[in-house]
């Protein structure tokens, strides 16, 4: 039994399996919904009753599927720890919470609480076979993401610091920090409009870094897409003995998973 459960939960090459993940997924988005609907006063307090019941009852079906992914684990503690898993846990709690927390002083915070459970969209992920594509080729761009933020975050504070010096207290620019708020804002063509320059060395300076901002804005999508062609190529030239996730070879043809990291093979 706990072999077949491992399969239908954790795999999704069987019609149980399948039927499994289409049933989560359908609780997941319905669970998402009544947190929205809730968000809504009008709708919340003509059908707070039926949200409460339903939430309840998705609750508990999910509290059964964490305990039930515990039991049938081959590293529980693993599972527990893992991104997955404090994401599931995180989905359960506040609804517990709320039954525990009573007192008008904890309404606030208990309020903040609830608004948790909309972590459940992010079970979505474990469904998408893309998603570990995407991962991966985040994961590979991190070096350069963060050479270039650096960079980003770097030209912002020295045009900032020009602008507090060429348009002054006087225009908004109260302070370094208000002026790189200001340049930041500029910068990913946000433009709320709060601060804007006067002088016309200003509005010059503000031209150059609009337009700076617009080619910036193509920068980390162009290294994210370029890794993303480069996982996608690997994957389709990968060896079939290969692991896609972390290269090791020597698997055997009859593995469903890889002895070195745990990742599914397809």
């Amino acid at each position: 039994m706990k072999n077949r459960l491992y399969n239908i939960i954790f795999k999704a090459d069987t019609k149980e399996g399948i039927l499994f993940d289409i049933v989560l997924l359908i609780l997941i988005v319905a669970s998402v919904a009544l947190v929205m609907l809730e968000s809504v006063v009008p709708i919340n307090n003509k059908y707070g009753h039926f949200f409460d019941i339903s939430e309840w009852i998705i609750t508990i079906l999910f509290s059964i599927e964490y305990i039930v992914r515990i039991y049938i684990s081959r590293r529980p503690k693993k599972y527990i720890f893992s991104g997955l898993g404090i994401i599931d846990l995180l989905s359960l709690l506040p609804k517990y919470l709320s039954y525990f927390l009573v007192g008008s002083h904890a309404l606030v915070a208990l309020r903040a609480l609830r608004l948790l459970r909309v972590f459940r969209i992010l079970k979505l992920a474990r469904y998408i076979d893309e998603s570990n594509k995407l991962v991966s080729s985040l994961k590979a761009s991190k070096a350069k993401i963060s050479v270039f933020l650096m960079a980003v975050i770097v030209l912002c504070i020295l045009l900032g610091t020009i602008m507090y010096l060429v348009e002054g207290a006087d225009n908004g620019f109260t302070s370094i920090p208000q002026s790189v708020y200001w340049c930041i804002v500029t910068m990913t063509t946000v433009g709320f409009g709060d601060i804007a320059p006067a002088t016309p060395l200003g509005k010059l300076i503000a031209s150059l870094i609009m337009i700076i901002g617009y080619g910036i804005i193509a920068v980390p999508t162009g290294i994210v897409s370029a890794e993303y062609a480069q996982q996608k190529s690997k994957k389709n030239n990968i060896n079939p003995n290969q692991c896609p996730q972390c290269a090791t070879t020597k698997i055997s043809e009859s593995a469903s998973f890889c002895h070195n990291c745990g990742q599914a093979l397809t």
